[in-house]
């Protein structure tokens, strides 16, 4: 009898073990080396935003196989539910599809139909994956290895969202509730009231509904560290730290600014 097929996903094994799983959002790198630069870092998995950068498929394909080759999880937010790019984007290395705007139990199982195979799902099976090096593997065992690969993650960035979020976790096939502070306080007419009472109320809201479903509670947005932590105190367990554009400009900003205050004095 052949061995089961296994193809394990970093980020997936640290959440079914209770740990914390740590991202970089990406939107400027279009080299491989992001992700090595990310896990020397110290983070589990690389965001790649496709919802508000350029990156064409091929682009986070190549990014993708660098991801694998170093024990990073690729992860990638598309455009929307209906994006038809989802299905070409698991078939070539990315390991998770994140969904932005997800604000009712319809689009979530949008989002679920698109990711996952049948019969959860309506993903078509491409027989021979990069994943597995494209080696030959019996359908039955290939199609159960990459669904429980594959993670999927909805955003609540809406007010319609937040107010839906029970029948949004209740949906089967998604692996992460993950908040989106910037669009979720914008659509508030909060736009950058970060650690506001309203905001964490609503942080508070989806974390204990999400975890009640038994799904996995994830803030992004907020780069505040010090909520950072205790909204993972709370329960969140999939956080996006900040994008390499901010690392840069941080770094960037210090080393000039010390630079200068050194040749003023």
């Amino acid at each position: 009898m052949a061995e089961a097929v296994s193809i394990p996903n970093p980020v997936k094994e640290l959440l079914k073990a209770g740990k914390v799983a740590l991202g970089m959002n990406v939107r400027l790198a279009r080299s491989g080396d992001i992700a090595r630069i990310a896990k020397t870092c110290g983070h589990d998995f690389i965001f790649i935003d496709a919802q508000h950068s350029l990156y064409s498929v091929e682009t986070i394909g190549h990014i993708a196989q660098a991801a694998l080759g170093c024990g990073i999880s690729p992860l990638v937010r598309v455009r929307s539910v209906d994006d038809p790019d989802t299905q070409v984007l698991l078939d070539n290395g990315v390991t998770g599809i994140v969904f932005p705007d997800v604000s009712t139990a319809a689009e979530a199982r949008r989002a679920v139909i698109r990711a996952r195979f049948p019969p959860v799902g309506k993903r078509s099976a491409a027989g021979a994956y990069t994943i597995l090096d494209y080696r030959a593997v019996p359908m039955g065992q290939l199609v159960r290895a990459l669904d429980d690969n594959a993670l999927v993650v909805c955003m609540i960035e809406t007010r319609e969202g937040l107010e839906n979020v029970e029948e949004i976790a209740a949906v089967e096939g998604i692996d992460v509730i993950h908040v989106g502070s910037n669009d979720l306080l914008t659509g508030l007419g909060m736009p950058g009231a970060f650690g506001s009472p309203e905001h964490i109320a609503a942080l508070d809201r989806v974390i204990a509904v999400t975890k009640a479903h038994g799904k996995i509670p994830g803030v992004g947005g907020d780069r505040n560290v010090a909520r950072q932590a205790e909204f993972i105190r709370k329960g969140a367990r999939f956080i996006t730290t900040n994008s390499e554009i901010a690392f840069i400009l941080a770094e960037g900003a210090r080393v000039t600014g010390e630079l200068r205050r050194a040749l003023g004095s």
